[in-house]
């Protein structure tokens, strides 16, 4: 479909893209003021974990507009931010007892990366700065967030403004970095860490951060059994923090409140969460441990950062809101029977030569594409094949989520699938047919 760029004064992401103006939101679908309907099979990048239009959302808001919008987090505390707090450390792993409210992704991960930097200083080791992160990563825009994260697409126009941090291979099944197949790996990919902390220096690491299962660069890597806990072995024998980068997957996404849990280990750190809002309105957090918190108070006194609109009353309650629906509603059970129901249909994608690979783990699945599906390689970046699939979905009334660069930064295509938690079967069947159909018609155009 030929289209025109949007001729307004808004500065688009995509330039040369025509983009249709959305009106409102029901359930799971989005509407332009055209009247077309989308499932919003992504939740936007993974954010609508609800769907859109949530009443009970909307009153919460609404009240507590009522009340009071903003108040500054240097000056005054909320029973929002409060109850919230509480609420979320009974939802983590035990052990982690404190929560930093943040209003953006990469601002909660640079906040996490500033809060190991600090407490490695007021206890005493100051030394220790650098944080070990993966390839085929993304933690974040930000430049900070950017340095930490392993994609060379989108590194590459600001690579001389970011900073150099080290970075692992990645815990990729399919394309296995050490040349393994599954039932040869012996997490050598977790390895790595031990190897690249000795290189660097105990002394110098101050922490290792991963996303527990990687979303927007190579679509849904479900790491092997073990990984998690060979990680969490290696950071406690180096003295090393682990921070989980949950941005995505918490709340609730993979079919557990954080996706870190499936493999029981308890990190230093999360990074949380585009589902903690809901896409109604921003409000992500650091939660940490005990030990954290108290380092930090029995050293300097103050965590020496801040945003604007950190631990604002609006965001909290927002989120407060957000929680009680997926809880009176259990949905995070719901994503994990749906997420296995939503993973056995998108077997069927397997009919085309192109697809590579079907992965994922509750309702956060990755379709990846091949040339070639015995030798695994990749499309010419060129041709930008998930952006054809995407675009094709899009058309049809389907949105999911395109990335590329998966195999080697650059090179690699998928498409992210992560539905809202409120999805029905039968609604899970209409995304994988038209999902299908733009992958057959992709498939046919480039022969």
């Amino acid at each position: 479909m030929s289209r025109k760029p949007n001729e307004d004064h808004v500065f688009y992401r995509n330039l040369n893209r025509w983009y249709p103006a959305v009106q409102r939101g029901r359930g799971i679908y989005l509407y332009d003021t055209e009247g077309k309907e989308y499932i919003d099979g992504s939740g936007g990048a993974v954010v609508a974990a609800l769907g859109h239009g949530l009443r009970e959302i909307e009153a919460a808001m609404l009240t507590q507009l009522g009340n009071v919008a903003f108040a500054h987090g240097s000056q005054f505390t909320s029973p929002p931010a409060v109850t919230l707090a509480e609420k979320l450390t009974a939802m983590a792993p035990a052990g982690l007892s404190r929560v930093y409210f943040l209003s953006g992704g990469s601002e909660a991960v640079e906040t996490a990366v500033k809060m190991a930097r600090q407490y490695q200083v007021d206890r005493g080791k100051p030394m220790k700065f650098k944080v070990i992160s993966r390839w085929a990563s993304y933690h974040g825009n930000t430049l900070g967030a950017l340095a930490l994260s392993g994609h060379t697409g989108r590194r590459r126009y600001y690579q001389p403004l970011i900073q150099h941090t080290p970075h692992i291979v990645p815990a990729y099944c399919y394309r296995c970095p050490c040349g393994r197949l599954p039932e040869s790996c012996a997490l050598e990919c977790a390895d790595d860490l031990e190897k690249t902390i000795i290189y660097e220096g105990p002394d110098s690491v101050s922490a290792f951060m991963a996303e527990p299962v990687v979303g927007a660069t190579a679509g849904a890597l479900v790491p092997k059994d073990g990984y998690f806990q060979r990680i969490r072995e290696i950071c406690d024998r180096y003295d090393v923090l682990l921070i989980v980068d949950e941005v995505m997957t918490g709340i609730g996404r993979t079919g557990r409140n954080f996706a870190v849990e499936h493999w029981g280990v308890k990190p230093d750190m999360i990074v949380c969460a585009k589902g903690l809002g809901a896409g109604y309105y921003p409000v992500f957090c650091v939660i940490t441990t005990e030990a954290v918190h108290r380092a930090i108070k029995e050293g300097n006194g103050n965590f020496v950062h801040g945003h604007t609109y950190s631990q604002n009353p609006l965001a909290c309650a927002t989120a407060l809101a957000v929680l009680d629906y997926i809880e009176k509603n259990d949905l995070v059970r719901s994503s994990e029977r749906l997420g296995a129901y939503l993973l056995d249909k998108l077997q069927v994608l397997y009919r085309h030569e192109m697809v590579g690979d079907v992965r994922g783990i509750g309702l956060f699945a990755g379709v990846e594409f091949v040339r070639d599906r015995k030798t695994k390689e990749p499309f010419p970046p060129a041709r930008k094949v998930n952006a054809l699939v995407s675009n094709l979905a899009f058309d049809n009334g389907l949105i999911v989520y395109p990335g590329g660069g998966g195999a080697d930064g650059v090179n690699g295509d998928h498409v992210l699938i992560a539905p809202p938690f409120i999805i029905t079967e039968g609604q899970i069947e209409k995304l994988v047919a038209i999902l299908d159909e733009a992958i057959g018609e992709t498939e046919r155009s480039l022969r």
